[in-house]
């Protein structure tokens, strides 16, 4: 035997044969050999995927689109006081963060979105409609950033699907609406009809005309209300916001200067103003009050006051003067012929009444004309 040979002896304790590779021979009147155990196996070649590690081409950040909406309360369960944020880009980082600062210095991070929001905008106008009734008027054209839309029936449509907001791009001008149909026409493009407009008391900023250009978002669960502190209502903060991957200073994100007004607490506009003039020239003007809070049972007499206490403001208006205002505390008001007088009335002018929080302060107004005597 020589040495590089391999060799079969009997292993220990029974194991049967063990090889063993012959590393030294020496030769004398005893022949001498060192030898180690080996395992073929050890030596085998392990099996390798065949398959190459993909690439992925490198993408850089772009400036993503934040939209704040300071909305009323939509369901309830929501933080009254704290707006939200919806974000789009194409393409999409993957997740967007918003970090906000009182100093514009030492920002911390406020809100993680990882999903992009549905938003688009209007390419047609969408003109004034009645609340609480189907907008049946001529259908909206939306072009989408990013995501779809879809019909539901009429049910669902009555239990809140397709909850949706048209606004100017400002934080608190959104009118929150639902669709019922959602007919697409062109890529990302639909029509929408069937609408329920005004809701969650967004009445009080219906416009006459939502003109083309105006902003859509679509309020399923993707934006998210951000955090924000109740002292910290109708304080500017500055925000930033920008791919969650790249660092607070990267050049991709957008820095917006903010504050709110908590428009969840901000009362809904009185309803069915009527003012009944008397022989004797007296105005005897009467509206009924909404509140934004537990007001959709039937089975209460009343709907709950949602404020610490029962208030209104009610303005006499005139080619935009105002000639009158008084803080009542009972939905009745009689404006005499001798206070008309003395306001120097003239003509028709407009009554406005406002419910009043003490923590929001007057909220939206309703509105009537009153036709001259």
């Amino acid at each position: 035997m020589r040495a590089g040979d391999v060799v079969s002896l009997p292993g220990d304790q029974g194991e049967g044969s063990a090889l063993y590779r012959i590393d030294r021979v020496d030769l004398a009147e005893l022949q001498q050999i060192e030898a180690v155990r080996i395992d073929p196996e050890v030596y085998m070649p392990s099996p390798l995927s065949d398959e190459l590690v993909g690439l992925r081409p490198f993408v850089a950040p772009v400036p993503v689109y934040p939209l704040f909406m300071d909305l009323p309360l939509l369901t309830g369960d929501e933080v009254p006081h704290a707006p939200y944020i919806a974000a789009s880009a194409n393409p999409w980082p993957g997740s967007v963060a918003l970090y906000s600062s009182l100093t514009d210095q030492n920002y911390g991070l406020n809100t993680i979105l990882p999903i992009r929001s549905t938003i688009g905008s209007t390419r047609s106008q969408m003109s004034r409609a009645r609340a609480g009734l189907v907008d049946r008027g001529e259908a909206v054209e939306v072009k989408l950033i990013s995501g779809r839309l879809e019909s539901v029936d009429r049910d669902a449509l009555l239990s809140g699907a397709n909850l949706a907001a048209i606004g100017d791009g400002s934080s608190d001008n959104w009118e929150v609406f639902q669709f019922q149909n959602a007919e697409m026409i062109a890529p990302q493009t639909y029509l929408l009809s069937g609408r329920l407009r005004g809701q969650a008391g967004s009445d009080g900023l219906m416009p006459d005309v939502w003109p083309a250009g105006s902003q859509f978002v679509l309020l399923n669960s993707i934006p998210l209300q951000i955090d924000l502190s109740r002292n910290l209502r109708r304080v500017v903060q500055n925000y930033r916001i920008g791919p969650a991957a790249r660092p607070v200073d990267d050049p991709s994100f957008r820095q917006l200067e903010r504050a709110f007004d908590g428009n969840g607490l901000r009362p809904y506009a009185p309803v069915h103003l009527r003012a009944v003039r008397q022989t004797n020239g007296e105005l005897r003007i009467t509206w009924l009050r909404r509140t934004r809070i537990d007001g959709d049972s039937w089975d209460p007499i009343e709907v709950p006051l949602g404020e610490e206490s029962e208030s209104y403001l009610l303005r006499v208006v005139q080619s935009g003067e105002v000639l009158r205002e008084r803080v009542l505390a009972a939905p009745i008001y009689s404006y005499s012929s001798a206070a008309q007088t003395a306001d120097g009335v003239a003509g028709p002018f407009t009554l406005e009444v406002a419910q009043i929080s003490a923590t929001y302060g007057a909220g939206l107004v309703g509105r009537i004309e009153v036709p001259a005597p």
